[in-house]
This record gives C-alpha cells, sequence and structure tokens, in this order.
C-alpha cells in the first residue's frame, strides 16, 4: 500500500512539473497577429548557503578550524557536502581570506585548499574539479622541497601567498559547496 501511494504521488509531482514548465498553449480573444510574448511558469527554489558558511558567486565558503591532513579534510568537506576549496580569481581568494578572518581570532593562519599535484609533478588540480588557472603563489613556489611537497596551503607567510606543502601536516581548511 505503500509503494502505491509513493508512487501515485511521484507520477502527480511529475505530472504537475510538467504541466507548470509548459507555456500556455491557449490564445485568447483579439490575439491573432498580435506578438504574445510567452510568461514562464517555472519557479526557482530560492538557494542559500547553511549556517556558519559565507555566500559568493554561487558559492558557499566554511573555515573549518580543526586541523587535519589534506586528505581528512577534503573527506570533511564532503562529509558537509562539498570539497576543499578551489579559487579561481583573485576576488574570490579575497573571499577565502575575508571568511577566515572573520573564523579566527588569527590574522595569519595557514589553511588547506583544493589543490594537488599528486598524481603528476607539476600537474595541478583542484579536488572539486574545476580547472587549475589561477594560481596566488609565493615567490619562488611551488618547489616541492624535499620531494614531497603535493598539496597547497592558503595565506603562507606575510605575503599571504600560496605555498606547496606536504600532504601528511595538519593544518586547517577552508571548504565551499555549490549554493
Amino acid at each position: 500500500m505503500k509503494t502505491l501511494t509513493l508512487s501515485a504521488l511521484l507520477c502527480a509531482m511529475m505530472a504537475l512539473t510538467r504541466a507548470a514548465a509548459l507555456p500556455d498553449a491557449e490564445d485568447g480573444p483579439g490575439t491573432e497577429g498580435s506578438a504574445v510574448q510567452e510568461e514562464s511558469h517555472v519557479v526557482k527554489r530560492a538557494t542559500v548557503c547553511p549556517n556558519d558558511w559565507t555566500p559568493f558567486n554561487g558559492r558557499c565558503y566554511l573555515f573549518v578550524q580543526q586541523p587535519m591532513i589534506w586528505a581528512l579534510a577534503e573527506r570533511n568537506c564532503h562529509s558537509l557536502g562539498g570539497n576543499l576549496a578551489s579559487v579561481q580569481n583573485s576576488k574570490e581568494s579575497g573571499v577565502i581570506q575575508a571568511v577566515m578572518t572573520l573564523s579566527n581570532t588569527q590574522n595569519q593562519i595557514v589553511a588547506w585548499l583544493g589543490g594537488s599535484d599528486a598524481q603528476q609533478e607539476g600537474h595541478w588540480f583542484w579536488s572539486d574539479g574545476t580547472p587549475f588557472h589561477f594560481g596566488q603563489w609565493c615567490p619562488g613556489q611551488p618547489d616541492n622541497a624535499g620531494g614531497r611537497q603535493n598539496c597547497v596551503v592558503f595565506n603562507f607567510r606575510d605575503a599571504k601567498c600560496w605555498d606547496d606543502a606536504a600532504c601528511d601536516v595538519q593544518y586547517p581548511s577552508i571548504c565551499v559547496r555549490e549554493e
């Protein structure tokens, strides 16, 4: 009985969704030969970031103060519905800096981003799958010091630039998810 009720409810929702998405096919009197502007009946659901997340440009950011190695930080971001943050431009970098500043009393704290070249040295990728076209590397970085620096940290040194670091070091992190 529950399956039948669920199936009927699902069919009704699908029919209503299709009906709402179709333009009104009826023309009223006096519309012949005149331009009729179609009106969309599709209702977009308002999206917002979850509590404690900061919105910017369709994405939500969260500073996680708990230090973790890169892989655990990525897994933690997954459990929250996102990834370690990718950075696409300087405005986004500024937003992440502001999120970190608002979330802790320390102005200078290093944190994980979602960048890695662990699969192939020198070929950086973002864990959320976005292209890695923007970088804010510190002078001389990335340098893969010791042959084991494959993950990106944010807010390095006074310049608050990026560095490559060993992925097994524990740092706080920045998560990102879509609104």
